[in-house]
């Protein structure tokens, strides 16, 4: 069996690969781990017998939310009949975006976070994401901890009984306490803005129109209104053309477009054309440095940026640090050197100073702000990045190790990179998941940007171990 958690939890389809056996299993396991971690006690059954002893005083918190897919609903009786029964006390949050949970597991003060949902990806899929006290991602070795105590999780001696078992009990106002951070962290009122958003009929279906519309823009919403199943169905970050649509039909400013647990943001400018997440974060960069709060004049983004991302950043004076492919080692990279600002090209944006997570929402909100303080147009703004054509393209092949020895397709790629002369790049990255090594061009025109593809993509597959 390979690793449990991926590069965002566990994830899977719900009631096949991610049952409530497994859910109940990694809460309770989560609940443990991440209790020594913060120095907490969970009580064995000896110390809670029915005799009264084992208060519980000294036991964990955690808190939970989930996206408002069918599959959420069972997935979320199981996490906390795992988190109380190995002793910890839960707190239920309802249906509210990933970023929310991140932000409450810190200002409730708990040791663990737990947010159910599966991102962008379809209905029928679930997951679980885990925060540590602080609202922080678990590092790898956390998630291999946790994956080890599983084993341990049926053995009842290690069960609290009576008083120890924890208890269950909601949170009311989870939303109104996320939507009073976000406003504090918004710097400039949106008073004059219409906005068309796009929820995914998913977390953000009640949270975004609120927080644009307290923070002073008009808001029309389109997939808003979630039923279980149609959650990420032909709407959302990934599915843009009905925004870009909407946003013309109304004659909106811009439009915002969240995935199902808004953990990310991308955007569409009045004219209908997309601002993806190297166009945000570029705005963005450019608003902190301008106010002085562009820590080391640096941003933090993947290897998967364009180019263009870059030669903005380069002529403003920003430096730019790559990491892997993933916002959990955007994360690190963040935290590591005190930065305040980095993300993906798919509208995962971390704003460190304000959370502690992608916030499709927080990133929304500072997109607008710089709107309305600047006077200028989103197609203006995001216009500083001239996005080079990107060509992906994935190649099966037999051994990825032995690609990445292959010392001549490291001569081919100087030789194209040499050939771009800095008006392009060459990136070959193996996937994490499969056989396959994936061949990344960008050049000045989408032609040759497919001709080095191509004969890239043909000498990998080439490659012998």
């Amino acid at each position: 069996m390979g690793r449990l958690f991926g590069t965002d939890g566990v994830r899977g389809l719900a009631n096949a690969d991610l049952t409530p056996e497994l859910a109940l299993s990694v809460a309770s396991a989560a609940a443990r781990v991440l209790a020594e971690h913060a120095g907490g006690v969970v009580r064995g059954a000896s110390a809670a017998a029915g005799d009264g002893s084992g208060d519980g005083a000294a036991r964990p918190v955690a808190v939970v939310g989930r996206d408002p897919r069918a599959s959420g609903e069972m997935l979320e009786a199981a996490v906390c009949a795992g988190l109380s029964a190995a002793g910890a006390d839960v707190r239920r949050l309802g249906v509210l975006p990933t970023p929310a949970v991140a932000h409450l597991t810190a200002t409730l003060g708990a040791d663990l976070g737990v947010m159910i949902s599966a991102s962008h990806n379809p209905m029928p899929d679930n997951g679980i994401k885990l925060f540590a006290a602080g609202g922080h991602k678990l590092p790898d070795a956390v998630e291999d901890e946790i994956e080890a105590h599983l084993d341990h999780v049926a053995q009842a001696d290690r069960r609290p009984t009576g008083r120890g078992i924890g208890r269950v009990t909601d949170v009311p106002d989870a939303l109104d306490r996320y939507l009073d951070h976000l406003l504090v962290a918004t710097p400039h009122a949106l008073d004059g803005l219409h906005v068309v958003v796009d929820c995914a009929h998913g977390a953000a279906s009640l949270a975004a129109p609120r927080a644009y519309e307290r923070a002073g823009a008009r808001v029309t919403t389109v997939a808003a209104e979630p039923d279980g199943w149609n959650i990420n169905d032909g709407v959302g970050s990934t599915h843009l053309d009905g925004l870009a649509k909407a946003v013309v039909e109304h004659g909106a400013d811009l439009g915002i477009a969240h995935d199902g647990d808004a953990d990310r943001c991308l955007a569409v400018a009045a004219d209908g054309s997309l601002v993806d997440g190297d166009q945000i974060l570029a705005v963005l960069a450019l608003a902190l440095h301008a106010d002085g709060e562009l820590a080391g004049d640096t941003l933090v983004a993947t290897v998967m940026s364009n180019l263009g991302l870059h030669l903005a950043m380069q002529e403003a004076g920003i430096t730019v640090r790559t990491t892997a492919v993933g916002d959990r080692y955007v994360l690190e990279e963040l935290r590591a050197g005190s930065f305040s600002l980095g993300g993906e090209q798919s509208g995962h944006v971390v704003l460190p100073s304000h959370a502690t997570t992608g916030d499709g929402l927080l990133t929304a909100l500072r997109l607008m702000a710089r709107m309305t303080t600047t006077g200028r147009s989103l197609a203006d703004l995001a216009g500083v990045v001239e996005r080079l054509p990107q060509v992906l393209v994935n190649v099966p092949v037999a051994d990825k190790a032995a690609v990445g020895t292959s010392a001549r397709v490291a001569d081919a790629v100087a030789a194209e990179e040499a050939a771009l002369a800095g008006r392009g790049r060459v990136l070959l990255r193996p996937s994490g998941t499969e056989q396959v090594v994936r061949v990344m061009v960008e050049a000045p025109t989408e032609d040759t940007a497919r001709d080095v593809a191509g004969r890239l993509a043909g000498l990998v597959a080439d490659v012998r171990a």
